[in-house]
């Protein structure tokens, strides 16, 4: 039987980190609790970041092939001076029970994992009146079971994380709170949570939902007018690393559909002049650019009216080149968007996109952590 492999780093990477640590400055505030001074010194901040490596190496492990129901841990998840409170630890333990059922899921869809690489780099440190919050960035590389034989080698993603720890009266920290500090998809090793749908406030050019159920024989992309080739490299290319060419809308709703706009752009897409409110107009310049550009919506409303592509009936139609959006919660407001850079041979499409940066997620994983979710899928 092949080894199952998990490899996890935290220490170089949070040099950087700790020059944004306040450390105490003189004998009279080392002599105060750090915690009550406003401070924690580099042992406790290099502890921090082993615990946030601890913990997302846990939850990815319950994703691989072999993982046992102990888990596989990069780190103890206690320390000397840091450790999970009483609390986290349930909401770890559930964490882990949702992703095994999420595993299952991905196994009943054709989809494994053999091994993983996670690593965890603490952005920023600030501690205030005995609490401290801790923004940490995860890179996690997931190898593909080859259960078929023409999975991609990987998918990757980049998360953002942000870990609250709260002083305890002798002087150490708990882990109190763990949560994404992404909009779009949950990276696969985040456990979903419930969103709450809000009233449907459009009546413009509607999208057809996509099945979500494998066909039986898969379906080829027929030749088109645009270099779908040049999208999927695209997309591939600037997946992680940004391109700077373009402004980033990661903190003003999410960078999913700028993303996708670029991609197609760099297969053919043309401008298409109009006011930038208009969702019948698709444009990008120096200084701004059109709602249909950056919006999920007004982009689903925008290729609709102009042509630019049509719905597939079922995900598993899209070829490279090809969009999908989601609705998560039903509202019939779309929420995110992403671009097939992948299709294997046996007709499964494997999704780039941003926010959480990712990189060859297949559909059938996407499919696993929202069972219940909208698809629409759109043939460019």
């Amino acid at each position: 039987m092949k080894s199952t492999t998990f490899r996890s780093a935290v220490g170089a990477v949070l040099t950087a980190a700790l020059s944004a640590v306040i450390l105490p400055a003189s004998a009279a505030s080392a002599a105060e609790s750090p915690a009550a001074a406003g401070t924690v010194d580099t042992a406790t901040a290099r502890s921090f970041g082993r615990l946030a490596d601890a913990v997302l190496t846990q939850r990815t492990a319950a994703l691989l092939d072999n993982d046992k129901r102990s888990g596989r841990r990069a780190a103890p998840l206690a320390e000397k001076n840091v450790r999970l409170s009483a609390g986290q630890t349930r909401t770890e333990d559930t964490a882990l029970s949702t992703l095994h059922t999420r595993k299952a899921r991905l196994a009943a869809l054709g989809e494994a994992y053999t091994s993983a690489d996670t690593r965890v780099a603490v952005d920023r440190i600030r501690v205030e009146a005995g609490h401290a919050t801790v923004q940490a960035t995860e890179t996690t590389t997931l190898t593909y079971k080859k259960i078929r034989g023409d999975e991609p080698a990987t998918t990757g993603f980049q998360a953002h994380h942000r870990l609250s720890f709260t002083a305890t009266a002798d002087g150490k920290w708990q882990l109190t709170r763990l949560t994404s500090a992404d909009d779009g998809p949950l990276a696969v090793n985040e456990p979903a949570t419930a969103r709450v749908a809000t009233a449907r406030t459009t009546a413009l050019p509607e999208a057809t939902p996509a099945a979500i159920s494998k066909p039986s024989q898969p379906r080829t992309k027929p030749a088109g007018s645009y270099d779908y080739a040049a999208m999927a490299s695209y997309a591939e290319k600037y997946w992680q690393n940004y391109n700077p060419a373009y402004r980033k809308f990661n903190e003003a709703g999410g960078d999913c559909t700028n993303f996708v706009s670029q991609s197609l752009k760099a297969g053919g897409w043309a401008n298409k002049s109009g006011d930038a409110e208009d969702y019948r107009s698709w444009w990008y310049d120096t200084s701004y650019q059109s709602t249909s550009w950056v919006g999920a919506n007004e982009w689903s409303w925008f290729t609709l009216d102009a042509k630019r592509a049509t719905n597939l009936a079922n995900v598993y139609y899209m070829g490279v080149g090809d969009v999908m959006q989601m609705d998560f919660d039903k509202d019939g407001s779309k929420d995110h968007t992403m671009i097939v850079t992948y299709r294997s041979s046996s007709g499964v499409p494997y999704m780039t996109y941003h926010s959480v940066n990712t990189y060859r997620k297949s559909v059938a994983s996407i499919i696993a952590s929202y069972p219940n979710s909208l698809y629409y899928a759109y043939r460019t």
